[in-house]
């Protein structure tokens, strides 16, 4: 036997000896494996994102989403098995991240500020997520979304609207529930109407129609406010 061949077969016998070192680096592969699926996942939802918003959802295609990501349809469809499925994946993501936003735009501390700054703290993360996620109008909205995402969205839209009602309540203390149902429900659909022409809008425009938007609820609202309540909705409440 060469010398070589010999070395060869001594490494060959080490590394059967050594069982630890087989059991850290079979992990490995798996985990690799994982990360790379993780990452084509999302490379296909990302494309879907840019698809739905180009051309709608209903004049989306497989074909076109696999072309946007760069991929063959058969290598999507080792993920996806259609178009539906691709929507409710993304869908189910976005909703996550929304409500994780809505829940950080509703908070009790708000409750403490003045109206001009109540409604930048609540409006600003949800306008800045929608504008940086414009595929969520899309599935929220459209009229051929598989039914498992617009029923998520008619659950969160009836969350969203009871923490509108919450805030309101604390500025708007004298008004009897079923008014502040219906300002809420105002106030909601003034926001929705607002974000269809902030986000038609790009740049310094699209900063204007956020003011504006955020002046017209202003003004709604400020004359509801009892006097009292002029530098927050409880500063009535402050010895």
């Amino acid at each position: 036997m060469s010398q070589s061949r010999a070395a060869g077969s001594e490494d060959t016998g080490a590394t059967r000896g050594a069982g630890a070192t087989d059991h850290t680096d079979t992990p490995a592969r798996p985990r690799r494996r994982q990360a790379r699926g993780e990452a084509r996942i999302a490379q296909l939802l990302q494309a879907a994102a840019n698809v739905f918003c180009t051309t709608g959802y209903t004049a989306a295609s497989t074909n076109a989403i696999a072309r946007e990501a760069g991929v063959s349809p058969g290598t999507l469809y080792q993920f996806f098995p259609n178009k539906e499925a691709i929507a409710v994946e993304l869908g189910d993501q976005l909703l996550t991240r929304w409500r994780d936003t809505y829940g950080a735009a509703f908070l009790a501390d708000h409750l403490e500020l003045p109206l001009d700054r109540m409604l930048d703290a609540t409006l600003d993360p949800l306008i800045e997520f929608n504008c940086a996620n414009p595929a969520f109008t899309v599935l929220m909205h459209g009229s051929e979304i598989p039914g498992m995402v617009t029923k998520d969205h008619d659950a969160v839209h009836v969350t969203m609207l009871s923490r509108v009602e919450t805030i309101l309540a604390g500025y708007l203390p004298d008004k009897p529930p079923a008014e502040v149902t219906r300002i809420a429900t105002m106030i909601f659909n003034i926001f929705k109407s607002g974000l269809d022409v902030i986000m038609a809008h790009e740049g310094d425009e699209r900063e204007a129609y956020i003011q504006e938007m955020k002046t017209v609820l202003h003004r709604y609202l400020e004359p509801m406010l009892p006097d009292d309540t002029a530098t927050g909705p409880r500063s009535r409440h402050t010895p």
